[in-house]
């Protein structure tokens, strides 16, 4: 009997750990780094991406680390993938890896393969999705004493390619399903419920960023802080993902890459839309020194920090959720002396 017990608790353990990894400070903060468009190739140039990951986890020391998409840029895809992941690891931070519409085209391996081979590296906190269509899933964050959820993070697959009807190419990019929709707004519901009714302070991370960063970069009211270099590529039809999660009243804030000269952050409709800096070597087009970008989530409340830590350590575009992305009464400032 102790021994069928023994072996249970084996078996359990790893999901325990999984679902509990995550949780605030004691301070009440969690740090979040967002890696993304990373394109290692095991090149000499490529190799600027492992430093990029060295100088921002030395400089920051997160408590998550998220990498949003085109990790691997040729082949060897297994190499490359695990030289980039081994190195995340190597901080022993807990860390979660989406796609970009690069990974499985320059790999030769499906998306969900690659999904399998970062569940089996160190520190990974990838649930197990083999029962499920999407490779989307939610981490909750628990309280600084580990007795509830307080935030919830959203990590969604946003695909690569549309595909052909009659024929006919639909678009460049490749747009989030109608049942990835569907599950978000399941999974928010039901996050919700457990949290008394109140949607709990969430943030969502994908690669291709949705049509409504389109939207809001040319919305001359719409307060934007960082860079903008060039055209948002999003998906030509829109399936509603921003719109559920305005209903949802949960996300504050999406996280994508893809756009490499871009690194703005923009409030639209409540909701910051934000890309993450740059974060390879002189493998792909690029104009902005390679960093990441940083997301400090306060235990308790709807507002977050983010700014960008570059390679050489400097930090920009810094920035605090929603106050610097709202106009205040000019009337009401006290006065500066």
């Amino acid at each position: 009997m102790k021994s069928m017990f023994l072996t249970l608790a084996i078996l359990v353990m790893p999901l325990l750990a999984q679902a509990q990894t995550l949780r605030f400070r004691p301070n009440g903060e969690f740090k979040i780094v967002q890696f993304t468009d990373v394109h290692y190739n095991g090149s000499r140039a490529s190799q600027v991406a492992l430093s990029v990951v060295d100088s921002v986890l030395q400089h920051e020391r997160p408590d998550l680390v998220v990498l949003t998409g085109d990790i691997v840029w040729g082949k060897p895809g297994r190499e490359n993938l695990l030289n980039v992941l081994d190195r995340v690891s190597a901080y022993n931070v807990p860390f979660v890896y989406e796609f970009g519409n690069h990974d499985s085209e320059m790999t030769g391996f499906t998306n969900r393969e690659l999904y399998d081979m970062a569940r089996k590296v160190k520190n990974n906190i990838l649930p197990d999705l083999s029962g499920s269509k999407e490779l989307d899933y939610v981490l909750p964050v628990l309280s600084h004493d580990g007795s509830r959820t307080a935030a919830a993070l959203y990590c969604l697959d946003s695909h690569a390619y549309p595909p052909k009807v009659s024929g006919k190419k639909l678009g460049a990019y490749a747009w989030l399903t109608f049942d990835q929709v569907e599950w978000y707004r399941e999974k928010s519901r039901q996050l919700t419920r457990q949290n008394g009714g109140n949607p709990l302070p969430a943030l969502a991370f994908f690669h291709i960023p949705v049509p409504e960063y389109h939207e809001a970069v040319r919305n001359e009211d719409a307060i934007l802080v960082g860079t903008r270099r060039e055209t948002v590529c999003s998906p030509e039809f829109n399936t509603g993902m921003f719109t559920a999660m305005m209903e949802g009243g949960d996300v504050m804030g999406i996280f994508c890459g893809h756009d490499h000269d871009n690194d703005y952050a923009v409030m639209w409709h409540d909701i910051l839309l934000a890309y993450g800096r740059y974060s390879g070597g002189n493998t792909v087009y690029n104009h902005l020194p390679c960093g990441a970008r940083v997301i400090v989530l306060k235990e308790g409340e709807r507002c977050f920090d983010t700014y960008i830590r570059e390679r050489k350590g400097r930090v920009v575009n810094q920035a605090t959720y929603p106050a610097d992305f709202v106009s205040d009464d000019w009337e009401k400032r006290p006065l500066e002396e």
